[in-house]
């Protein structure tokens, strides 16, 4: 099967025009989606491996996305921002994003930066903060999710998840893996995260 990458950011698209929240439908509207491709070479990691899951866990209205990317994951270039020796090999082995548009991915977009991200089951992603505004829309359910000086709250699919600029935000996920839909803007979009929390994974 040849990957029509055109067909994943139609798709990728389509989805988020669907999504009912002013925040996203002013993201998506500012967004000039008549964008070069870029031609990379594929890097799938351990974390596709989720993908299975994620198509059974997602939604309907995110099906058709959950299930284009989990066909072609080994035809993606799928990257991490962080190494073993931040965050310990379980975290490595169990995360990773797919960058559809922005300064690094499929297709080039110096304003924006979208796409996925995946935590395995049993995954502390620790407090960090950025420069970029951020808007997440998780695909699937029953991560727990925190935010400045709060505790962690369970997420639904489908839910708006907005991070201000440099605001602490945490992910732990439980027995099922996260697929999460992300769109960085309004700051260095290849900026490595500000660590503020502990990298100890699991459940103490």
């Amino acid at each position: 099967m040849t990957t029509n990458f055109n067909k994943l950011l139609e798709t990728f698209h389509g989805y988020l025009a669907g999504v009912d929240s002013a925040l996203v439908r002013d993201a998506v509207a500012r967004i000039a989606w008549d964008m070069p491709a870029r031609s990379l070479d594929p890097h799938p990691l351990a974390c596709v491996g989720h993908l299975d899951r994620a198509v059974e866990l997602a939604p309907p209205d995110a099906k058709p996305l959950v299930r284009l990317v989990a066909d072609q994951r080994n035809d993606l270039r799928w990257g991490q921002t962080y190494s073993e020796a931040d965050f310990g090999k379980a975290f490595i082995d169990n995360y990773g994003w797919l960058e559809v548009l922005g300064m690094r991915g499929h297709f080039a977009n110096d304003a924006v930066a979208a796409g996925l991200l995946i935590l395995g089951p049993d995954i502390v992603y620790p407090d960090h903060h950025h420069v970029a505004e951020e808007i997440y829309i998780p695909l699937t359910g029953g991560t727990e999710w925190r935010m400045g000086e709060g505790g962690f709250h369970v997420r639904g699919a489908g839910e708006v998840i907005h991070h201000a600029s440099n605001v602490n935000h945490a992910m732990r996920t439980g027995r099922e893996p996260l697929l999460a839909l992300y769109i960085w803007r309004g700051g260095p979009l290849a900026a490595k995260s500000t660590i503020t929390g502990t990298v100890a994974q699991g459940r103490a």
